[in-house]
């Protein structure tokens, strides 16, 4: 019988089986951020460890950094004494940092391609759930806990439990104005947030062979979010070209040779996969949340649920809680939705392509006056970028607040960038529990595009209906 994908990355890392469920497996890179590392290596100085490789440790800041400027002073004690134990820890172990006001500097799933750190066959972790963005590489990334960040520092290895295998299948190809993030909701929306528990989702089939890099990281970034380990895509043509302009890359036959062993990362034919699903992509549409989890979704054109309309018990009480919770009532269309906050940015939808789906929506038009767009690079490099390209100024041109430094932002609301009570947001970042965006706070996920067309209506809006 053939191996999955994932499968063979695990197998190819294994150090040594520790149960029937669980191996020892070889760490290729961690990645940390100021938030979830201080307590992993107060632990490892407590119990006089060193850290066995730091060159395979790369950290920055992130969650708690300003937007509003490169030099300015955090402001919450928590956060800053986060940022400065991260610079401490960083500089007493020998890890590189890419901190505030650095060239490379970015929220940690952005710059971890930018700066070529996740390659195919991988394996990748980071104290963040959405480390399963770098599985767009055809790497097996994930996060992990505070002290099992502690683990990988000592030993550069992870004892983990054996995840079974999912596949998504993707037919036919997304319609112009649908983007990967209408198509990882639309997902969710149909397996729910435990759908792919306990299991690594390979994506496949045709119509991840027309979707960009970038669109590929949307799509592994929101794995999560269906409740998987990890996402994985099989590595091919379009992931070499991107990382063949990525720092540190092999070159001449070295390179040639990385790609040839590259090429044999993909599921066998006879593979055989615990759960499978099968999507038609020419029938996703643009999706737009309405409740209080990634799940809780529905077609832009569409209306919001009763809570009737679910049978399971338990769907239907988190409906009704949703729905209280964001004042929503059912049979509301979704186009009628009014909304005073908009962002743009995230691990999700912070990279340069997502920056310019919104400009395309933007130029030549103005944000509504009852609307405040924050637009937030996911790192410097593409800040730098938007600025080259023109993008900046056609944000500015708009009305929109586009932020000079990168960082999680709205997101995480870990800085001072969060909505107050009752504020409504269209979001193109990828969790919308409650208080996730500020206290008392209400999120609709949706993408840049649909994002930037919000912005300009005030209300939930697709671009076609501009």
């Amino acid at each position: 019988m053939g191996l999955t994908l994932a499968q063979k990355i695990w197998n190819a890392h294994v150090v040594r089986p520790m149960d029937v469920h669980t191996d020892l497996l070889y760490i290729d890179m961690q990645l940390l951020h100021e938030v979830n590392t201080p307590q992993a290596f107060d632990d490892l100085r407590a119990a006089g460890r060193s850290v066995r490789r730091p060159d395979l440790n790369v950290g920055t800041e992130d969650h708690n950094t300003p937007t509003v400027a490169l030099n300015k002073v955090i402001q919450d004690p928590a956060g800053r004494r986060q940022t400065t134990l991260m610079r401490q820890n960083c500089k007493e172990f020998g890890i590189p940092l890419h901190q505030l006001g650095d060239a490379t500097q970015g929220i940690v799933h952005v710059i971890g391609p930018e700066l070529g750190l996740s390659r195919p066959g991988m394996t990748v972790v980071c104290c963040d759930s959405h480390t399963t963005t770098l599985g767009a590489f055809g790497a097996l990334a994930f996060g992990i806990g505070t002290a099992q960040v502690e683990h990988v520092l000592a030993t550069q290895t992870l004892m983990s439990k054996r995840p079974l295998d999912m596949a998504v299948n993707i037919t036919g190809r997304l319609n112009v104005g649908v983007t990967a993030k209408d198509l990882i909701l639309s997902l969710i929306a149909r397996i729910g947030t435990g759908g792919g528990q306990g299991h690594v989702i390979e994506y496949r089939g045709e119509a991840l062979r027309h979707l960009s890099m970038e669109a590929r990281m949307t799509l592994c970034n929101m794995s999560v979010e269906a409740g998987s380990k990890a996402g994985l895509i099989a590595p091919d043509d379009v992931t070499f070209d991107y990382l063949a302009s990525c720092p540190g890359m092999p070159r001449g036959s070295d390179w040639d040779e990385e790609v040839a062993y590259w090429r044999t990362l993909h599921s066998d034919n006879d593979a055989v996969f615990s759960k499978e699903v099968i999507v038609d992509a020419n029938s996703v549409v643009p999706q737009v949340s309405w409740g209080t989890n990634p799940s809780q979704c529905v077609p832009l054109d569409g209306q919001i649920p009763s809570p009737l309309d679910f049978h399971d018990p338990a769907e239907r009480a988190a409906a009704e809680r949703a729905l209280t919770y964001m004042d929503l009532r059912p049979g509301t269309a979704m186009r009628d939705i009014p909304v005073n906050s908009v962002f743009i940015g995230s691990c999700t939808n912070g990279r340069i392509e997502d920056l310019r789906a919104a400009a395309e929506v933007l130029r030549g038009k103005r944000v509504n006056a009852n609307v405040h767009l924050l637009i937030v690079p996911g790192s410097a490099r593409v800040r730098a970028q938007a600025e080259v390209e023109g993008l900046g100024e056609v944000f500015r041109a708009a009305g929109a607040d586009f932020r000079p430094a990168a960082g999680c932002s709205l997101c995480a609301a870990l800085n001072e960038d969060r909505l107050h009570p009752g504020q409504r947001a269209a979001s193109t970042s990828n969790r919308n529990f409650e208080g996730r965006q500020g206290k008392g706070s209400r999120t609709h996920l949706v993408s840049p595009a649909v994002a930037a067309a919000t912005a300009v209506t005030g209300y939930l809006t697709q671009p076609a209906d501009l």
